[in-house]
C-alpha cells in the first residue's frame, strides 16, 4: 500500500512540476516565446504593439489572444490590422515574416493576420497546424506563388488570401484535398491561368471569391454541375474569363444568394430559361460590362422570378428597349440599382409612381426622356446616391429634392432641365457632399444668392446659363466649385471668403471683370485655380504665403505684370498664361521644378530662352509663341525627355474618400473627378482642346511668332517622344537638321517664314507619322521630296522657295542631265567625285579611240 502512494505521490509531484514547465500561470512557456517573438516582430517592423503583451505570465489574458479553458492552449490569433507605424517611421511596402513563428501554436483553429504589412514567401511555416481551420493572411503581400504544402491542412474551413499580389496558377495545389473548405477568399491578386474543375467540385463550398485576377479561359461548369448544395456566393469579377455561362447550369444551387461576373467582357451570359424555375432567390446580381443576353430586361423572364433581389448591376451592357418599371413595386426588396451606360429609353414616371427601398439609383449614359416628378421624395425616402446624368430628361429641378434627408450624391447634369435650382439643396441638406447640375440650361442668380455652404463638398453648375455676382461671403465646407460656362459678370471679391477647405475653383468663360483681388490669398488649400475666358485686368495679386497650386489658368484675360509671386514654382504642373498682357523675361519658368505644361504664348514677353530651361526635365508641352523672344535656342533643350507622362502622376482634385457607405457589404461609391474644361495647344496649323487626357495626348515645342535667330539645333533630333514642332516665324539660319529624321514620333513640323537655305534632308522620309509639314517662304533650294509621306503634302508646303524644284516626271525620277535613272542629293559630295571621274575617264577614252584606233583615225582624215 505505501508502494503504490510513494510511486502516486511521485506521479503527482511529476505531473506538477511539468505543468510548472510548460506552463506560467495558465500561459505555456513555448507559445509565450512565440508570441514575444511576434510582439518583436511588429517592433522591428516600426509598429507599435498592444500595451497588453508582455504585461503579466498569463498571456491568454493579451489582446487578441483566446485559449482552451482547460488546457489553456491558444486556440485563436486573432492579431488582424494590428500593425500601427510608429510616428516618423520610415514607410517601406512590407515587411518579412516567416511563419514558422506561429509553428508553436500546435492546437490553434484560427489565425488571422491580416493587414499588417506583412511579407510572407511560403506556407511551410503552418503545415504542423493539423487543427487549423481559419486562416486570413488578406492583405499582406505573398511572394510567388500559392504552394501545394497548403492543401495539407485539411481541417482548412476558410482561406483568405485576398489582396497579397499572388502570382501563379491554382492547378496542380490539390484543392481537392480540402474537403472541409467552406469559403475561398483569393481575390485582388496575380493569379492566372485557367480555373481548376476541382474548385467547382468541393462539396462543402459556401463561398468563392477570384475577382480582380488575370484568370482567363472558361468557367468550368456545364449543364451536367453537380452544384454544392451549400454555395452561395460566387465572385468571378474583374479577370479575363470567356465562353458561355447559362444560369440554366445553376438550377441545383438551391442556396445562392449572390452572382458577380462583371467585367469579364468576352464572357457570355445567358439568362433565358429552358422550361425551369430556379430553385434559389438572389439578392445579388452583378453582370455589368459582360456579354450579357439582351433580353434580360426586355423579356424578364429570369428576373421575375428573383423576388428577393437587393442589388442590380446591368451597367455597361449595350441593353436596348425601355425602362424596366416592373423592376419598381411595393413589394421590392432592390436597395442598389445600376443600369448605366446602357441603350434604354422611356422615361422615368412610371418607376416614380412606388414608394421604394432604394438608396442607390444609377441610370445615367441612357435615351431616358421625360420629368421628374414634383414630389420625388416620397418615391425615395431612403435614396443616398442619384444618378441620372447624360440623358434627355427635361423639366424643373423638384424642391422635394431637399426633402430626402439621407441624399449624399445628386448628379442631373447633361440633361435639359430649366429654370432654377432650389436654394435648399445649397443650405438645407444636411447629408449632401456631390451636387452635379452641369450642361443644362438651368438658370436664375448663382447659387441663388446662398452663401453659407455648410454641408457641400462638391458643387458643379458649370456650362448653363447662371448669372450675378458670386456673394462676397462664402463660407462653408467645399472642396470644389466649378462655375465655369455660365453669364456671371462684375467683380470677384474674395476678401471675406471663408473656405479653407477648398481645393478647385473654376470661373472660367464668364464676364467677370476688374482685378483678381488679394483676397483669394487667403485659399490657402488651393490646388486648381481656373479663372481663363474673363475680363479680368491688373496685376495677379503677390502673396505673402505663395499658394500651393497645382493647376493655374489665367488664359484670355487682360492681366499683365509679373506672375510668379502668385504660387509655389515647387508645386505647379500646368500654367496657362497665355493671351494676356505680361511682360518681362522668362527667367523665372527656371524655377518650375514639376512643370509639364507651360503655356505663355499670346503675351510680351522678352529676352531670350536660357539654357536654364533645360533644367525642367518633366515638360511635356511648351508653347512661348507669339511673344518677343529673340535669341538662339539653346541646345541643351535637346536633353528634355518631352516623354508622354503618367496621367496617374497628376492628381485630379477630389473630395477625401470619395466614398459613401454602404449596404450589408455592397459599397456605395461615386466617382467624382473633376474635370478641367481644358487647355488648346496649337498643332498641325489648327487649335486644339485637350481635356483630362491632355497629357497621354501631346506632348510638343512651339516657339514660333519670336524673334529667334541663329542656326537650330542639332539636338532637337533628340526629342524623338515629341508630336508637335512649330519653329516658323522666326529669323533661323543654316539648313534644317538632318537629325529631324529621329524625331520619330513627329505628326507636325513647321519650320516656315525663316531664312533657312540648303536643300531639305531626304532622311526625312522616314518620318513616317508626319501628317502636316511647311518650309514655306525660305530660301531652300534642291529637289523636293516625294517619298513616304512627303509624297501626301502639296504645294502650299513649299510655297516661296524659288530655287526648290520637284526632281521627278511621269516615266521616273529624272536627273538634270536628261538621263533616266534615282536622283541622288545634289549636295552629296560622291555624286560630283563620281561625276568628276565618269567625265575625265570619257575625255581620255574618246582621244585613245580617235588617235589610236584605225577606224578612229579614218573619221578624222575624212574630216
Amino acid at each position: 500500500m505505501g508502494c503504490y502512494l510513494s510511486w502516486g505521490c511521485l506521479l503527482l509531484v511529476l505531473c506538477v512540476v511539468h505543468s510548472m514547465f510548460l506552463s506560467s500561470s495558465g500561459c505555456f512557456v513555448d507559445e509565450r516565446v512565440a508570441l514575444m517573438d511576434i510582439s518583436s516582430w511588429f517592433m522591428s517592423s516600426k509598429s507599435e504593439v498592444p500595451s497588453s503583451w508582455g504585461h503579466g505570465d498569463d498571456c491568454c489574458l493579451w489582446e487578441g489572444i483566446t485559449c482552451d479553458n482547460s488546457t489553456r492552449r491558444i486556440l485563436r490569433l486573432d492579431l488582424s490590422s494590428m500593425y500601427q507605424s510608429i510616428r516618423g517611421a520610415i514607410e517601406v511596402p512590407c515587411w518579412n515574416l516567416n511563419l514558422t513563428i506561429f509553428s508553436s501554436f500546435r492546437e490553434l483553429q484560427l489565425l488571422d493576420f491580416s493587414g499588417n504589412y506583412a511579407c510572407f514567401e511560403d506556407f511551410g511555416g503552418l503545415q504542423g497546424l493539423s487543427k487549423l481551420k481559419y486562416l486570413n493572411l488578406s492583405d499582406n503581400t505573398f511572394i510567388g506563388s500559392i504552394p501545394g504544402s497548403v492543401s495539407r491542412l485539411v481541417s482548412l474551413e476558410v482561406i483568405n488570401l485576398s489582396g497579397n499580389n499572388i502570382s501563379g496558377t491554382l492547378q496542380n495545389i490539390g484543392l481537392k484535398n480540402l474537403q472541409n473548405l467552406r469559403e475561398l477568399h483569393l481575390g485582388s491578386n496575380q493569379l492566372s491561368g485557367s480555373l481548376p474543375a476541382s474548385l467547382f467540385s468541393l462539396p462543402c463550398l459556401e463561398y468563392l471569391d477570384l475577382s480582380e485576377n488575370i484568370f482567363q479561359g472558361q468557367i468550368p461548369i456545364n449543364s451536367s454541375w453537380k452544384c454544392s448544395s451549400m454555395l452561395q456566393t460566387i465572385r468571378l469579377s474583374e479577370n479575363m474569363l470567356s465562353g458561355i455561362f447559362d444560369f440554366f447550369w445553376l438550377r441545383n444551387c438551391t442556396k445562392l444568394k449572390e452572382i458577380d461576373l462583371s467585367r469579364n467582357t468576352d464572357l457570355v451570359v445567358q439568362v433565358k430559361l429552358h422550361g425551369w424555375v430556379p430553385n434559389f432567390e438572389l439578392e445579388r446580381l452583378m453582370l455589368s460590362w459582360c456579354n450579357l443576353d439582351k433580353s434580360i430586361i426586355a423579356e424578364p423572364h429570369f428576373l421575375r422570378t428573383q423576388h428577393h433581389l437587393q442589388v442590380i448591376d446591368l451597367s455597361n451592357s449595350n441593353l436596348p428597349g425601355n425602362m424596366p418599371n416592373w423592376l419598381f413595386t411595393n413589394e421590392a426588396a432592390l436597395v442598389y440599382l445600376d443600369l448605366s451606360n446602357n441603350s434604354l429609353i422611356g422615361s422615368l414616371d412610371l418607376i416614380l409612381q412606388h414608394k421604394t427601398n432604394l438608396q442607390m439609383v444609377n441610370v445615367s449614359l441612357n435615351h431616358i426622356e421625360g420629368q421628374l416628378p414634383a414630389n420625388i421624395s416620397s418615391m425615395f425616402p431612403k435614396l443616398r446616391i442619384f444618378d441620372i446624368s447624360h440623358n434627355m430628361i427635361s423639366g424643373f429641378v423638384p424642391s422635394s429634392l431637399c426633402n430626402i434627408r439621407s441624399i449624399e450624391v445628386m448628379d442631373l447634369s447633361n440633361n435639359m432641365f430649366t429654370g432654377e435650382v432650389p436654394s435648399c439643396l445649397f443650405t438645407d441638406c444636411s447629408a449632401l457632399t456631390v451636387l452635379k447640375v452641369s450642361n443644362n440650361s438651368l438658370g436664375g442668380m448663382i447659387l441663388d444668392g446662398a452663401s453659407n455652404l455648410s454641408f457641400v463638398w462638391e458643387i458643379y453648375l458649370d456650362n448653363n446659363q447662371f448669372h450675378g455676382t458670386l456673394p462676397r461671403n462664402l463660407s462653408g465646407n467645399v472642396y470644389i466649385m466649378d462655375l465655369h460656362g455660365n453669364k456671371m459678370s462684375g467683380e470677384l471679391d474674395t476678401s471675406l471668403w471663408n473656405l479653407p477647405s477648398l481645393e478647385a475653383l473654376s470661373l472660367a468663360r464668364n464676364d467677370l471683370t476688374g482685378d483678381i483681388g488679394p483676397g483669394i490669398c487667403t485659399l490657402t488649400s488651393l490646388l486648381l485655380l481656373d479663372l481663363s475666358d474673363n475680363y479680368f485686368t491688373g496685376r495677379i495679386p503677390n502673396c505673402n504665403a505663395p499658394l500651393p497650386l497645382e493647376f493655374l489658368s489665367v488664359s484670355r484675360n487682360s492681366l499683365s505684370g509679373f506672375p510668379s509671386a502668385f504660387f509655389n514654382g515647387s508645386y505647379i504642373t500646368v500654367l496657362d498664361l497665355s493671351h494676356n498682357q505680361f511682360t518681362c523675361t522668362i527667367e523665372w519658368t527656371q524655377y518650375l521644378y514639376q512643370i509639364k505644361v507651360l503655356l505663355l504664348s499670346g503675351n510680351k514677353f522678352e529676352g531670350q530662352i536660357s539654357s536654364n530651361l533645360c533644367h525642367l526635365q518633366h515638360l511635356s508641352i511648351i508653347d512661348i509663341s507669339h511673344n518677343i523672344i529673340s535669341g538662339p535656342i539653346p541646345p541643351c533643350i535637346g536633353v528634355i525627355p518631352f516623354e508622354d507622362p503618367d496621367a496617374n502622376l497628376y492628381n485630379w482634385p477630389t473630395t477625401p474618400g470619395n466614398f459613401f457607405g454602404g449596404f450589408d457589404g455592397m459599397d456605395f461609391s461615386y466617382s467624382s473627378h473633376y474635370d478641367l474644361q481644358g487647355f488648346t495647344f496649337t498643332t498641325k496649323g489648327n487649335p486644339y482642346i485637350y481635356g483630362r487626357n491632355f497629357f497621354m495626348l501631346m506632348s510638343g515645342i512651339d516657339l514660333s511668332a519670336n524673334m529667334l535667330s541663329g542656326e537650330i539645333p542639332q539636338e532637337i533630333g533628340n526629342l524623338s517622344h515629341i508630336k508637335s514642332l512649330n519653329l516658323s516665324n522666326n529669323f533661323f539660319t543654316g539648313s534644317i537638321p538632318a537629325t529631324f529624321a529621329n524625331l520619330s514620333q513627329i505628326e507636325s513640323l513647321d519650320l516656315s517664314e525663316n531664312r533657312l537655305n540648303g536643300s531639305i534632308p531626304r532622311q526625312l522620309t522616314r518620318l513616317s507619322s508626319l501628317g502636316v509639314f511647311s518650309v514655306a517662304f525660305n530660301n531652300l533650294s534642291g529637289c523636293l521630296l516625294d517619298s513616304g509621306q512627303f509624297g501626301s503634302f502639296g504645294m502650299d508646303s513649299y510655297k516661296g522657295n524659288d530655287n526648290l524644284r520637284s526632281c521627278t516626271s511621269s516615266s521616273g525620277p529624272v536627273a538634270w542631265n536628261g538621263t533616266v535613272g534615282n536622283v541622288a542629293d545634289d549636295t552629296d559630295p560622291i555624286l560630283y567625285v563620281v561625276s568628276a571621274v565618269s567625265f575625265v575617264l570619257a575625255f581620255w577614252a574618246t582621244v585613245t579611240f580617235v588617235f589610236w584606233h584605225s577606224f578612229g583615225q579614218r573619221v578624222i582624215v575624212n574630216l
